[in-house]
């Protein structure tokens, strides 16, 4: 048996795999999300896919590697995209506030396969599964890291840090979870000032709350500068 990693592929060409994979995957997450999981076939893939079945199984064993490697896209996603958006930030209340705005970026171009994530993680083996967990962990460190950063920065009160990040988890996986409701209300930008005002805002101190007032203010005339202080 391969590692619970590995999904072999018959074709050797890193960018067609890729380009491939990434086409079946696209039509796997519509139909696991409309029909479900156990219930989709690799023949519905395919056909949703525009391509055959024989060629599936070129690029993917079986119809949990598809799965696999549907969920390992999201949490890829997470692991890449917020670091990069974080890059270059300094001020700790602002990494916060782009970690947060970054990852329901993330969310909200992949809301089917983050509510697939939940879904049907369980289908997975025990093996994919945990890896599944531990990438997801590693992104929630990034996310507590942020929130360490301001309480030791005196921008933040002291909070039980673990958690506060969790809640900043559980606020952006809920843009996918609730998107038939929030999306009557809120675009995506207004959705993350909300959850600035009600996550962030309450434990910031003075100092905090003055480097969140000036981010706010540079956002709105580009080039003022964050206090430190």
């Amino acid at each position: 048996m391969s590692a619970a990693g590995e999904v072999k592929s018959v074709v050797s060409d890193p960018r067609l795999v890729e380009e491939r994979r990434r086409q079946i995957i696209l039509a796997a997450v519509e139909l696991f999300s409309k029909e479900g999981y156990h219930t989709t076939t690799i023949q519905q893939i395919a056909r949703r896919a525009g391509t055959s079945t024989g060629l599936i199984y070129q690029y993917f064993g079986d119809k949990e590697d598809v799965l696999f490697l549907t969920l390992k896209l999201v949490i890829d996603s997470y692991e890449n995209e917020i670091p990069f958006r974080l890059d270059g930030v300094v001020h700790p209340v602002e990494r916060l506030c782009t970690a947060l705005s970054a990852y329901c970026g993330v969310v909200d171009r992949l809301r089917d396969a983050t509510v697939l994530a939940y879904r049907s993680t369980m289908s997975l083996r025990a093996e994919r599964r945990a890896l599944i967990k531990e990438g997801e962990t590693r992104t929630n460190r990034l996310i507590e890291a942020c929130v360490r950063d301001c309480t030791t920065g005196g921008f933040m009160r002291p909070v039980a840090e673990h958690l506060l990040a969790y809640q900043y988890v559980m606020f952006a996986h809920s843009w996918a979870l609730k998107h038939w409701s929030y999306r009557e209300r809120y675009a995506l930008d207004e959705y993350v000032e909300e959850g600035i005002q009600l996550l962030v805002d309450p434990f910031l101190t003075a100092k905090g709350r003055l480097a969140l007032a000036s981010k706010r203010a540079r956002d709105e005339v580009p080039g003022a500068d964050l206090p430190v202080d």
